[in-house]
């Protein structure tokens, strides 16, 4: 019989997490840290709570990531001396600038993908943009 854990390190990796869903992950991780502190066990809590199959082994690189881009710092004043203790995030100045852009930028995607989608039958060109081909 084959061990579970093997299994699932054995999946191939889902192109779809990979290469899109860890960009809305740090969005969501971003628009949180900007509410409050936020650490691993958290994060991957409200990530599975939004329906997201997610392990440890990715959110806490994630986060190590986004403390190297400079967009989260590591809260000093939650830090303790174990290096098993929890580590807590909060949103950097430049968190804060990169979020903002973000969130302009999903407002416009969310336009053209989802309002006007549906108003175009789904192909996300108006009328206009169909008969111009």
């Amino acid at each position: 019989m084959e061990n579970p854990r093997s299994a699932r390190r054995q999946r191939a990796p889902d192109p779809i997490a990979r290469e899109i869903l860890l960009a809305f992950w740090k969005v969501h991780i971003l628009h949180h840290a900007e509410q409050g502190p936020v650490y691993g066990q958290w994060v991957l809590g409200e990530l599975r709570r939004h329906g997201f199959e997610v392990s440890p082994g990715t959110v806490y690189p994630l986060l190590a990531r986004m403390a190297e881009h400079g967009w989260l710092r590591p809260d000093a004043r939650r830090r303790s001396a174990s290096p098993k203790a929890r580590r807590s995030y909060v949103l950097t100045q430049e968190g804060a600038r990169t979020l903002q852009r973000l969130r302009e930028q999903v407002v416009e995607l969310h336009r053209e993908v989802i309002v006007e989608a549906g108003t175009t039958g789904g192909h996300g060109r108006s009328n206009s943009a169909t008969n111009r081909r």
